[in-house]
């Protein structure tokens, strides 16, 4: 087992990560205003991160456990659907802090998408690093592009996943419709491995970070039954929906695959509520700069959690306690 899987497993396994649970925040600082010092109160918050074999989960786990060693926050992080669902829970109140896709938190704050004219008021601690859009397809499907998986069956993510909202895109920009055009398998991403190695599966769609842990998996049980897509012929289209989507590559060495596959990124962000007090706002988001290298051993993906791109979580405002942790 890689380091980084056993110190990622050693964060999980005492207790950082509540399965399927939300919780609401009990601190002795409530409210927007908060202290102006860049230091966190106490209490107690929940952090929402994704589907147990993502990078959000992991990357959520050693995340809980840098704050409560370094902080008087205590934080423990919990399993979700991921982007659509952890922003309408968090604005709910039912968690404290949650990892988005950020053109699914675009689509939060105008209203859009999954959010339908209901504007939400979030906010962002940080930008994170990137996730890159990881399509999968069988050998013997015939899939070679996006608009071969008109009647194919295909994982499409979660229900209110930011994996789901890049898939229909996807599809949509090839021409397709995701509810008739193809067998849309709304699944999260362990069912999803176990669909692409019993065969019910022919291909499936995954927005996270290098490596996820289950796309190893498969790329590993399978080897030359499967392969991933180039999907950038549709970057255009994507980019017209929202600028965010960029170009980015998989390296073949990343999953064993004979050569890079070019693919569409789009950066994660960190985010809260507006009434998130601010000494804590700043005291995490410097906690998570200042402590990259802790987060790196968690999952390697954190290298590219960069201090000078911190800021840039447009159109989502950043908090002003991160503004002070950043500088400004």
């Amino acid at each position: 087992m890689r380091n980084w899987q056993k110190v990622a497993a050693a964060a999980l396994a005492v207790g950082l990560v509540a399965t399927g649970c939300g919780g609401k925040r009990t601190t002795s600082e409530a409210g927007g205003g908060g202290s102006a010092a860049c230091e966190a109160g106490d209490g107690r918050i929940t952090i929402a991160t994704g589907n147990s074999g993502g990078v959000y989960y992991v990357m959520g786990g050693g995340l809980a456990k840098l704050i409560s060693d370094n902080t008087k926050l205590k934080a423990t992080a919990a399993e979700t659907g991921a982007s659509v669902q952890n922003i309408q829970q968090l604005v709910a109140g039912d968690y404290d802090m949650a990892f988005s896709l950020a053109d699914t938190a675009a689509d939060a704050v105008a209203g859009k998408g999954a959010f339908d004219g209901k504007p939400q008021k979030v906010k962002a601690l940080t930008r994170l690093y990137p996730n890159y859009t990881q399509v999968l397809v069988r050998t013997g499907s015939g899939i070679e592009s996006i608009r071969d998986m008109k009647g194919k069956r295909i994982s499409t993510g979660s229900p209110k996943s930011g994996t789901e909202v890049i898939a229909h895109r996807l599809l949509e920009a090839a021409g397709l419709d995701p509810e008739t055009d193809v067998q849309a398998q709304r699944l999260d991403l362990a069912k999803t491995a176990d669909g692409m190695k019993d065969g019910s599966l022919d291909g499936l769609v995954w927005s996270g970070g290098l490596p996820t842990a289950q796309i190893t998996d498969i790329t590993t049980s399978l080897k030359g039954e499967v392969k991933f897509i180039d999907i950038t012929p549709q970057l255009g289209a994507l980019k017209e929906v929202n600028p965010v989507y960029d170009q980015g590559t998989i390296p073949a060495a990343t999953y064993g695959q004979p050569a890079d596959t070019p693919t569409v990124v789009v950066p994660n962000v960190l985010l809260v509520r507006d009434d998130f007090p601010e000494g804590d706002a700043c005291a995490v988001t410097k906690l998570i700069h200042d402590k990259k290298a802790d987060l790196e051993r968690v999952h390697p993906a954190a290298r590219d959690i960069l201090r000078e791109q911190a800021d840039r979580t447009d159109p989502v405002p950043v908090h002003p306690g991160s503004e002070d942790a950043l500088g400004g």
